[in-house]
């Protein structure tokens, strides 16, 4: 596979936009896999492939070349079709591993766009800026009390297996060191003959998972993602920042950066919807975390005591120092006679040997040597770093020393905070039956006893671990403080005595429009609970309330789902303010665009005055983990342009300029809001609009991907959108290169106003340029406008009996497209977003190849349509069809 046969226009337009040395990597990685290709399928089936490539290009400008493509398609035998599907989806893998490389590569050399001394959207920059406005003291004052807490969430929005995911990152680290390798030598064949081997294990390596993964297996990837970065990289923006800060102090002085990234965990602790998701699950998904950052932990003091091979006589030990050497000799005689034979008149080094025996003894439960809480840890290490200061060795005490201290204080003993989560109903239910034959009966159902067991199970993590491991309690579907007030009762009932009580926050989740409206109604009541009063006290008064993105989009529309959450936010911030409430706001974003997804940084300066304050917490859900946190340039970046953008949320310039446009543009937000509902709910409520729904997109095949845990619908039914969770509704219209959940409504909305104003147009240029809200809008939905197709599209749409259904999602595709570019003045979707513009329309012919075998597929499939000479085994074409959807989601880099 080469890009030899792109048009002489087409080739100039992708040198200018695409950088030289990606597109050499992508040349080079393409034509590996085109001799894998022909090695293992032979020169036939490369040649199928080529020509397909080249029709689904010439397509692009000419209407016959989709023709001719579909009628290559539709000749192919369905083992062909496997074969072709897979080619185009190991390009996709290599294509994106190729730009993830690139970017990596920039990141390293510092080719980024700068701003006088800094570099955009980065902690200096803001934080220069911050000074500015507030004066140094109260901008380093907000660098310090910064929050960031991203979730991970094992949602199944993953399709790329395990496997595949390692086969990449070997290729990834072959093209690292193919950069450092001489043109002309050996080196570089050796690295090619490597490069060819690799492809060959992505190419023969099964793309689909015979079985859905458990949820410890699930545990276990988010263990490798922090194991593979995170441990490293938190502790690594912090010493990168506090290095700027520092100047020529920079390791001599202590840092005046705090550890501000703050991990948490659904995965083992989310049960909403996921019967998979037991209290022994949670308890081993607890202890497996433990064991990871204790080991982590333990083999990091290993390293550093290595390093402090100092004397007594050069740095002598503080008094603590020796006092604190003196006890660890009563805690083990053994290790520690093998500590001081190792650091003869070496005191630093030999305490740092016996805190990493501690360490493990920790993780080991051995009582005796064991700490007993991370606080403990983290004083010892303190002492150390004390006594290294008062003996003159700074260096020592800020470098390698330092790291482990926020490694200590960033992960504790427990790694990530787990995370409980369950529906409201299932509480209510629960205890109904416990008020009806209380709550030692046997008569108590399965599903109760295991809510019950739910609380032994976060009291045990918590007891064990500490606070930090785990005490919040999402509800979802919260709809009324009665909800909340239920699990307080269920810990109540299950702990009568408050001296074996855990400590547990219940946590409000709105996810639905009418939910968003009522909340401010919902928080005034909750804080009368005497149980809320009673943490409240405890906790400084700091609240926390989750937003869902997923449900109120699927409700209402993107459009008003966005404007709902928007108000909902404002309204809640002012109401903590009222309260004198420290308050988080828990940004339940999904990965795509139809669930709240887009870049984190731009929507957080999006958001209403005061509802960041410092505090940013949001989901980390699916493919969007392995993007942002799988390659340590690149989570550093993530981490660093949050960072950035909390920091200048919190400015009185931004707050003050999103205030006054919210209040001047309300009555435009209200129009659009009513305009584009009214849309949205013409099509969803249409009678029969669910089935039409399922007969034309991969619904139904898309619960059959193993991808995840947790079942992709609440119920079985098809028949109402209510039993529907988001991520197949998105994942579904995306598949079928329509992406409605990312766009419907707004075409209709921006005309509406237009034609009731007569400056209308001239009032949402105005809007889009001056609101940050209604800018991020509009340029998230124009991005997911660039993934469509509408010759794609209807195709499938052509697989259902609702001309007029189709008529009106084609017809509001039309529109959005016009006034999107109407108000952004581009001349196509993403015009002035380059790189990111050309990535997509550079995928779209490939991308057109699997969607036509995936028409083909669900063609037989549900309307018994085969071509003549056609196999008729189910199963196979039920195979390719999923093949074909975990392609799609390569090609558009996103699922659910």
């Amino acid at each position: 596979m080469s890009d030899q046969n792109l048009s002489a226009a087409e080739r100039g337009v992708a040198r200018y936009d695409v950088p030289t040395r990606m597109r050499d990597d992508v040349r080079l990685l393409a034509g590996l896999l085109g001799t894998i290709i022909k090695e293992t399928g032979g020169q036939e089936l490369l040649d199928d492939v080529e020509n397909l490539r080249q029709l689904a290009i010439k397509g692009h400008g000419d209407p016959e070349g989709l023709a001719e493509a579909s009628a290559v398609v539709d000749g192919l035998s369905l083992d062909r079709a496997v074969l072709v599907a897979r080619a185009f989806t190991c390009y996709f893998h290599l294509i994106n591993l190729a730009e993830e490389y690139h970017r990596v590569r920039s990141l390293r050399r510092g080719e980024r766009e700068v701003s006088g001394e800094h570099i955009l959207e980065s902690i200096p920059l803001a934080f220069t800026e911050l000074a500015e406005e507030v004066g140094a003291a109260d901008a380093l004052a907000a660098l310090q009390t910064l929050e960031f807490r991203p979730v991970l969430t094992a949602h199944p929005t993953e399709a790329r297996r395990r496997g595949v995911s390692r086969a990449l990152r070997r290729i990834s680290d072959l093209l690292d060191a193919r950069d450092l390798i001489h043109p002309h030598g050996t080196a570089l064949a050796e690295n090619t003959r490597l490069l060819l081997a690799e492809i060959d294990v992505l190419w023969l390596t099964a793309p689909l998972r015979v079985n859905k993964p458990t949820p410890i297996e699930e545990v276990k990837s988010a263990i490798g993602v922090f194991e593979q970065t995170l441990f490293d990289t938190f502790p690594g923006v912090y010493r990168r920042i506090d290095d700027w800060l520092q100047g020529e102090e920079a390791g001599r002085a202590r840092p005046s950066v705090k550890p501000f990234v703050h991990l948490g965990s659904w995965i083992g602790g989310d049960r909403d919807g996921n019967p998979n998701v037991l209290p022994e699950t949670t308890r081993t998904a607890a202890q497996m975390m433990s064991d990871t950052v204790l080991t982590a932990l333990e083999r990091e003091t290993a390293l550093l005591s290595r390093k402090f091979t100092v004397s007594a006589a050069d740095v002598p030990a503080s008094p603590e120092l020796a006092a604190m050497w003196s006890k660890q000799r009563q805690m083990s005689e053994e290790k520690w006679n093998a500590a001081a034979a190792v650091s003869p008149q070496e005191p630093h080094r030999g305490t740092l040997i016996m805190i990493g025996h501690r360490i493990g003894a920790t993780r080991d439960r051995d009582a005796d040597l064991a700490y007993p809480n991370v606080e403990a840890l983290e004083d010892d290490l303190l002492t150390v770093q004390n006594s290294l200061l008062a003996a003159g060795a700074p260096r020592l005490a800020f470098g390698s020393l330092q790291k482990l201290i926020w490694q200590v204080q960033t992960f504790g003993f427990h790694l990530a905070e787990l995370e409980m989560r369950q529906h409201s109903q299932v509480h209510a239910e629960a205890l109904a039956e416990i008020d009806e034959h209380g709550i030692d009966s046997p008569e108590l159902s399965p599903r109760t006893q295991e809510v019950l067991d739910t609380f032994r199970a976060l009291a045990w993590v918590q007891r064990r671990f500490g606070l930090r491991a785990a005490r919040r309690f999402i509800v979802s579907f919260t709809q009324s403080a009665q909800h909340l007030a239920d699990v307080y009762r269920l810990n109540e009932l299950v702990f009568p005595d408050p001296e074996d009580r855990p400590v547990v926050d219940a946590i409000p989740l709105f996810e639905t429009f009418n939910d968003l409206e009522n909340s401010v109604t919902i928080l005034d009541e909750l804080i009368t609970q005497p149980q809320v009063i009673e943490r409240l006290a405890a906790n400084r008064r700091r609240i926390e309330v989750m937003l869902g993105y997923s449900d109120s989009s699927k409700d209402v529309g993107p459009v008003s789902a966005t404007l709902a959450l928007h108000s909902a936010q404002s309204r809640i911030a002012k109401w903590a303010q009222a309260n004198h409430l420290e308050l988080t706001l828990f940004h339940g974003r999904g990965g795509s665009l139809g669930r709240g997804g887009g870049p984190a940084n731009r929507a957080l300066l999006a958001q209403p005055p005061r509802s960041v304050d410092g505090r940013f917490k949001l989901t980390e859900q699916g493919e969007v983990i392995l993007a942002r946190y799988g390659d340590p340039d690149i989570a550093t970046r993530h981490i660093e342009q949050v960072g950035a953008a909390m920091l200048t949320a919190s400015s009185p310039s931004l707050e003050f300029r999103n205030a006054v446009a919210k209040e001047r543009f309300s009555a435009l937000a209200a129009e659009l809001d009513a305009s584009s509902r009214r849309r949205f709910l013409s099509l969803v409520q249409a009678d029969g609009f669910a089935a039409w729904f399922a007969s034309v997109t991969p619904l139904e095949e898309i619960g059959m991907l193993n991808v995840g845990s947790r079942p992709a619908k609440r119920g079985l039914s098809v028949n109402s959108l209510a039993d529907l969770r988001a991520i197949p509704w998105v994942f579904s219209w995306a598949q079928a290169r329509i992406n409605l959940a990312g766009w419907f409504g707004l075409g209709t909305a921006l005309r509406d106003y237009c034609e009731a104003h007569e400056d209308g147009f001239e009032q949402l240029k105005v809007a889009y340029q001056e609101w940050p809200l209604l800018n991020t809008l509009i340029e998230n939905m124009e991005m997911s406008i660039a993934k469509t197709d509408e010759r794609i599209a209807r195709l499938y749409l052509a697989l259902g009996d609702r001309d007029d259904l189709a008529a009106q999602v084609l017809d509001e595709l039309e529109l959005t497209r016009e006034w999107v570019l109407k108000i952004t003045g581009n001349a196509w979707p993403l015009e002035r977003r380059r790189v990111l513009g050309r990535a997509v329309q550079l995928r779209s012919p490939y991308i057109d190849v699997l969607s036509l075998l995936q028409v083909r597929a669900l063609r037989g499939l549900r309307l018994g349509q085969f071509a003549e000479g056609d196999d008729d085994d189910a199963a196979g074409w039920q195979h390719l069809l999923l093949l074909t959807v975990h392609g799609v989601s390569a090609g558009l880099q996103n699922t659910g």
